[in-house]
């Protein structure tokens, strides 16, 4: 499974990034595709999944309202959607898949993409 991560960028407070992960290799029929972030300093923290089978959804409590993930079935693609953005949800953000049974942890999933970093200016 390959995960490439692109979108990320400098925007400021108050505006808005759409994130998208394309995914190949693989079918994802029983795959859960997350968003995960990681700031300087900082432990890697879970924003938001999808579990790809019945498209649940489960997002961080720090970014709900703001953020919401989907899915594009045809491609293979996740996106995470940001507005309202905050100073303080600067990060290098991470998607990542796997058979995961609990969505908001990392350990367990198995493929991680490059990371694409998300500024926002105050």
């Amino acid at each position: 499974v390959q995960l490439q991560a692109s979108g990320g960028g400098l925007v400021q407070a108050g505006g808005s990034l759409k994130l998208s992960c394309a995914a190949s290799g693989r079918t994802f029929g029983a795959y859960g595709m997350g968003w995960f972030r990681q700031a300087p300093g900082k432990e890697r923290e879970f924003v938001a999944a999808i579990r790809w089978s019945s498209g649940t959804t489960h997002h961080a409590d720090s970014i709900k309202g703001r953020f919401t993930i989907s899915r594009d079935d045809g491609k293979t693609t996740v996106y995470l959607q940001m507005n309202s953005l905050k100073p303080e949800d600067t990060a290098v953000y991470y998607c990542a898949a796997g058979s995961v049974r609990l969505l908001t942890d990392k350990r367990q999933y198995d493929y991680w993409g490059q990371g694409t970093q998300v500024t926002v200016s105050s």
